[in-house]
């Protein structure tokens, strides 16, 4: 099955089985964007990014900065961000493990490698590892060109037993 996304070519979303790519999804994109959206009200009225595609492995966001979200020189500021990158690992992680609101940040580490603009950001969460208790997660933010990234993270989620 696939899904398109507004990022300007399709993202493929397909459920399927364990393989090289990676587990298999435990949710849809509709469920995960409901999920996400009750789970946190406040975060989807204030704009904290839109679920875009998943499929085994990754998860696509992106997010229109409003003006309210820049420091001064009209760049994104850092804990925009950064809720931009904890959002996009805890999709992927619950794309795979399913509805599971207590699986929470342990570790997130980022870098700014430039400054972002006040045009739209896009983030891709890639899982690393997805364990019984730990998952790591690689999270690439980048705004023109996937290839000149604005920020680079590595974030860790514990997960319920």
């Amino acid at each position: 099955m696939a899904e398109s996304g507004r990022l300007g070519y399709a993202l493929r979303m397909t459920e399927m089985t364990e393989d090289s790519r990676g587990p298999s999804l435990r949710m849809t994109l509709s469920e995960l964007a409901a999920f996400l959206d009750r789970a946190f009200p406040a975060a989807a009225r204030s704009g904290l990014g839109d679920l875009v595609a998943i499929e085994p492995g990754k998860a696509w966001l992106r997010l229109d900065p409003t003006t309210d979200m820049l420091r001064p020189g009209d760049l994104v500021s850092g804990p925009v961000l950064m809720g931009l990158i904890d959002v996009a690992a805890y999709a992927v992680v619950l794309a795979h493990i399913g509805p599971v609101p207590m699986a929470v940040t342990n570790n997130l580490n980022v870098n700014f490698l430039r400054g972002g603009r006040k045009k739209t950001v896009f983030a891709e969460a890639s899982l690393l590892k997805l364990g019984r208790r730990l998952a790591t997660i690689d999270v690439r933010l980048w705004q023109d060109s996937d290839d000149r990234p604005i920020a680079h993270a590595t974030v860790g989620y514990a997960l319920p037993s």
